[in-house]
């Protein structure tokens, strides 16, 4: 009998296609969500716009629907980072176990972080959806401050951690090139080490894992082939 031809193996690319496909999504839904959460007016408003805006069912609800959105800006940076950290870790020498302890600890202090921010910018507009009772001027301040500075200054410094270890490991690893791999490092420091509190600032992170992502989508066979090794 003749041996029954084997079929021709398919193609190994959807893990690395799941895993860039989570990570863009994380960037997006995380900027359209910070987007709406941050609709609410600036500290230095008039007392009465900031009632004004809370009394307005129309507006407030674009802070919720922030709210709403930020969860799965979160799930889907969950899924990315631990399944990149599935996909590298075995081809990642022993001495690299603190690198990965950095990662994986920032990784979920980045999504904490956010998350509480998340649900400081939004209390009073949650609160407002389900009472009639005046609101304290000096509280619609400062709950979304607290928000913006949970975000602004310790999640991105949690970014900065993961920019850092995802550099550095996936330029050992061979999935992000040299001179990305320096952008890394520079996003890093400049997350790290900037004092700056304007909005723009959260724009960085998302910035910089879409092009992580890019160049995960351009080496995707080379991370199907790590799949299939540890799968």
């Amino acid at each position: 009998m003749n041996p029954s031809p084997t079929s021709p193996a398919p193609a190994p690319s959807n893990p690395a296609r799941l895993l860039v496909t989570m990570g863009m999504l994380h960037a997006v839904l995380f900027v359209v969500s910070y987007v709406l959460l941050s609709s609410t007016p600036r500290v230095d408003a008039p007392d009465q716009e900031l009632l004004d805006f809370y009394a307005s069912p129309s507006r407030r609800r674009l802070v919720l629907l922030g709210l709403y959105v930020m969860p799965f800006a979160g799930i889907a940076f969950l899924w990315f980072s631990m399944a990149l950290r599935g996909l590298l870790r075995p081809r990642v020498p022993r001495v690299a176990e603190m690198a990965w302890g950095l990662y994986l600890a920032s990784s979920v202090l980045y999504v904490a972080i956010f998350f509480c921010g998340a649900a400081a910018s939004s209390v009073v507009a949650v609160t407002s959806e389900h009472s009639r009772a005046p609101h304290d001027p000096l509280l619609l301040r400062q709950f979304p401050q607290l928000g913006a500075t949970l975000l602004l200054v310790f999640g991105m410094r949690m970014a900065a951690m993961f920019t850092f270890t995802t550099s550095r490991l996936g330029l050992r690893v061979g999935v992000v090139p040299r001179w990305y791999a320096h952008v890394g490092v520079v996003t890093g420091l400049f997350l790290l080490l900037s004092t700056s509190t304007q909005r723009v600032l959260v724009l960085v992170f998302p910035v910089w894992l879409l092009g992580l992502c890019v160049h995960l989508w351009r080496g995707r066979h080379a991370l199907a082939e790590r799949a299939q090794e540890t799968g």
